[in-house]
């Protein structure tokens, strides 16, 4: 008999997940611009995503001091009610929700600390995990090509129409509600689009972390650039053109700027003996950020004696941002880390100007819907 009374007082006792919920915190002004997104799970656990790069997979209790920090809480009020929820003493709470909040900063202020070998998280490939919802939405705003661009680095007649400000803005609200933090405006070009700002502004409004995938020629123009900091651009992804000497000038404005820039080069068979020079150039620009990909599956060799010579110059290659369009595919050329491309439709999606998602960019025979048109749960199964 008392086992069963110990059995219905665990059920009637056991500590009540928080609610399922996407929480958002910007830093103050006062303190280094850093953002972080909690996705409160159903079963009480959490994924902390750190600057859209980092992410954590985190217990239910972890998620709860997660949860309490990004809101703000005052540490005793903190400690109170974790002590309370699940039966232990405030000392031992107060000591848990300060480690835990220091090892968070820690990892904040540190930009390459790893925080399984430092700080004893766990960091999980997002795309290895079950997930509510992706953790970046790639939003080609348009498949038009500043003049002289080659066709093939966008497929102009894949859609018949772009979708309007007031249509964009939309999608952005209900990925927010649907829990993704992370967007990249890309195309085509998203700086031929007039209304490129408001939408960063929108994105911002929301609190999402947002991202430009663009040739930066027209940041060149300072008050544009300036514009589109001041409306809530995060980073951006730059397209180099290598034999364009107004591509480096682009360059060289938009470097001591207070915008986190990747830069994006594409290996050609025309541009690979001039590699080297090209990344040895980037370093000269203290450019600390590099995505590379090739134009063709022959010169995987190549790209991989380039990242080696990158990671000699203290460029850090990312692999799992968008690349440019080309009639390649874009996906199979991006990395040789296959794991990489198994975040396709799981961590990130790709939306087209007309509003059709894809897995991935280049996916357009695996069209999961309509973002505008269609229910959030049938556009991603998981």
């Amino acid at each position: 008999m008392s086992s069963i009374i110990n059995f219905l007082r665990e059920q009637f006792t056991r500590t009540q997940p928080l609610p399922a919920g996407t929480h958002h915190y910007q830093s103050q002004p006062d303190e280094p611009a850093y953002r972080l997104h909690l996705r409160m799970q159903p079963d009480g656990s959490g994924i902390l995503i750190v600057n859209a790069a980092t992410v954590l997979h985190l217990n239910p209790t972890a998620a709860e001091y997660a949860y309490h920090m990004i809101k703000g809480t005052a540490p005793d009020e903190a400690v109170n009610q974790l002590a309370r929820r699940y039966r232990v003493s405030r000392a031992t709470a107060k000591q848990d929700f300060l480690d835990f909040t220091e090892r968070i900063r820690t990892m904040i202020h540190t930009p390459d600390l790893d925080p399984v070998t430092y700080l004893d998280f766990e960091r999980v490939a997002p795309h290895s995990q079950a997930l509510t919802a992706p953790l970046r939405l790639d939003c080609a705003l348009t498949y038009r090509l500043p003049a002289a661009t080659q066709a093939e680095y966008a497929p102009t007649k894949r859609v018949d129409r772009e979708l309007t400000t007031e249509e964009w803005q939309t999608i952005m609200d209900k990925a927010w509600t649907a829990g993704i933090p992370h967007v990249i405006f890309t195309g085509g070009e998203p700086t031929l689009r007039e209304d490129l700002p408001a939408l960063i502004a929108h994105a911002e409004k929301n609190g999402q972390v947002c991202g430009l995938l663009s040739d930066g020629l027209k940041l060149t123009d300072k008050k544009y650039l300036q514009l589109l900091l001041q409306t809530g651009l995060d980073h951006l992804l730059f397209i180099l053109q290598p034999e364009n000497e107004a591509s480096w000038k682009a360059l060289e404005t938009i470097i001591p700027k207070d915008l986190f820039t990747t830069v994006h080069l594409t290996v050609t068979p025309q541009n690979v003996k001039k590699g080297r020079s090209i990344l040895e150039r980037l370093a000269k620009l203290e450019v600390k950020s590099l995505s590379l990909s090739a134009s063709d599956a022959s010169l995987k060799d190549d790209l991989a004696r380039l990242r080696q010579r990158a990671a000699e110059l203290g460029l850090s290659v990312k692999f799992d941002l968008p690349v440019p369009y080309s009639a390649d595919n874009p996906v199979a050329h991006e990395t040789a880390e296959d794991s990489v491309i198994d975040g396709a439709g799981k961590a990130w999606l790709y939306v087209e100007p007309d509003g059709d998602v894809l897995p991935a960019q280049g996916k357009a025979d695996k069209i999961l819907g309509n973002f505008l048109k269609d229910p959030w749960e049938m556009i991603y199964k998981q």
